[in-house]
């Protein structure tokens, strides 16, 4: 490359000042020194830039093309020069995935209390199923991932975080009809039931169909529903019934009238939430501290459902 950026800003501001007196007073130099510059930019650009008239100043069609690629290459380095300046001042910026059936309900809290602790702190949200993220992890995509524990990856290093347990959702009538009691109920008895599921590929639906002792090939269970959201508003309706993370509980009862919630009885199903990254990752201050944020907010969503 033999022309400067410096080049590049002059022959921008002559563009935008049409007049190279005002643009050597917009750059701070001598009118001569900037057109040396622009007259060795056009040598290493391979012709004329402007088309110079007694009282104006025009591109020409290489001046043009010129300028559209100039833009593009002092933006991109004026915003790196940002980020440096935010960087050496303590400004951080993160990419975290989290899965769907998780995100809608303890991210809100998560964004307030990470602003509340550190304000430098940029946070980019990817929201994806598990297999997904893993990917986004390993690519360097993402820094760190909000899923169900175990992740399955050699590579990684997990922090558990909350424990979110299942419950049983379905309409009154639907509920009515189980034939024992709430305090006795375990999963592996929903095998007569029709249960309502996540569609393949969401570890809800794997991890439900663990604790139920049940397998993609039976008849009784539909897997359909793309969100939780969803699955709430049919079982409410009286279309089966489905397993509701604590974590999603109040909200979804909050929004879907005729939603009714049993606990099973004890020990009672559950998942474990935790924070991932890889283990190739250094500097675990941060990751650290975005863990701590995550299990205080999620530990206070899920404590409202047990008082």
């Amino acid at each position: 490359m033999n022309f400067t950026f410096r080049q590049l800003q002059y022959f921008r501001a002559v563009a935008e000042q049409r007049n190279f007196g005002r643009a050597a007073q917009v750059c701070h130099i001598s009118q001569p020194a900037l057109s040396v510059q622009i007259k060795a930019l056009e040598d290493s650009i391979g012709g004329p830039l402007f088309e110079r008239q007694a009282r104006d100043i025009l591109l020409t069609p290489l001046g043009r093309d010129v300028l559209e690629y100039a833009h593009q290459v002092l933006n991109a380095a004026e915003r790196l020069d940002r980020f440096a300046r935010d960087h050496s001042g303590g400004h951080r910026s993160l990419s975290i995935g989290i899965i769907p059936t998780v995100a809608p309900y303890l991210l809100p809290g998560v964004l307030a209390g990470l602003r509340a602790a550190d304000v430098s702190l940029r946070v980019q949200i990817r929201e994806a199923r598990t297999e997904r993220l893993l990917s986004m992890l390993r690519s360097g995509e993402i820094d760190a991932a909000v899923l169900a524990l175990p992740s399955g990856g050699g590579t990684f290093h997990e922090e558990p975080l909350f424990e979110d347990r299942f419950l049983l959702a379905g309409s009154q009538s639907r509920l009515s009809r189980l034939t024992i009691s709430p305090d006795a109920l375990r999963p592996v008895d929903l095998k007569t039931a029709q249960l309502m599921l996540l569609e393949d590929g969401h570890c809800l639906t794997d991890q439900a169909l663990e604790v139920c002792g049940q397998d993609r090939t039976s008849g009784q269970i539909n897997m359909g529903a793309s969100s939780l959201a969803t699955l709430s508003r049919l079982v409410a309706e009286g279309f089966g019934l489905t397993l509701m993370p604590e974590l999603a509980a109040q909200a979804e009862i909050d929004a879907v009238p005729g939603l009714q919630l049993v606990r099973f009885g004890a020990p009672q199903p559950a998942r474990t939430i935790g924070l991932v990254r890889r283990a190739s990752t250094v500097g675990e201050e941060w990751f650290d501290r975005l863990g701590q944020v995550i299990r205080q907010v999620g530990e206070e969503v899920v404590a409202k459902t047990r008082t």
